[in-house]
């Protein structure tokens, strides 16, 4: 159960960090979340995901809900060598890389779904169970300073009118 899509035009870094958050979640939840996410990797992510699990429905007879990513290896693939004119005659080589991602997935057991308890009985004594009792000590917050009289020192705000303008001659 695997695919794999080649010579993408896509740095091999850039796939495996969008890669890196999909690795071993079950396929659903993979799907999911790069359907929803902006990065080009994740569009390319996303089809060979697709197309191996159209592989394991085919082939194995797998379903979707019981497979999950077991891997994705991203591997640097060849350079397109381009170049870009420059002054003087001369050319500048432009390198844009390319990778080749395969996925490969594995069967798991389904979660189980479990039904809810009715648990009204235990929701109500959780509720009127007392708090521990708050601890009483603060911290006091620093004194300002005051002068011998206990008053406040203030300064005198300087209005802009009292600048005064000298003219240069």
């Amino acid at each position: 159960m695997k695919a794999h899509l080649r010579k993408v035009r896509i740095a091999q870094k850039k796939v495996n960090i969008v890669a890196g958050l999909v690795r071993g979640k079950p396929v659903n939840e993979a799907m999911e979340k790069l359907r929803f996410m902006p990065q080009k990797a994740a569009k390319h992510l996303y089809k060979v995901i697709q197309s191996a699990v159209a592989n394991a429905e085919q082939n194995e007879n797998a379903k979707r809900v019981e497979l999950a990513v077991s891997q994705i290896v991203v591997n640097r693939g060849e350079f397109w060598r381009r170049f870009l004119p420059s002054t003087r005659g001369r050319a500048l080589p432009l390198m844009k890389p390319t990778c080749h991602i395969s996925v490969f997935l594995e069967k798991r057991n389904p979660p189980v779904k479990t039904a809810k308890k009715n648990t009204t009985e235990t929701d109500t004594a959780k509720k009127t169970t007392k708090k521990p009792a708050e601890k009483t000590e603060t911290k006091s917050a620093p004194q300002k300073s005051t002068t011998k009289t206990g008053v406040k020192k203030s300064t005198p705000k300087k209005s802009p009118s009292s600048k005064s303008s000298s003219s240069k001659k």
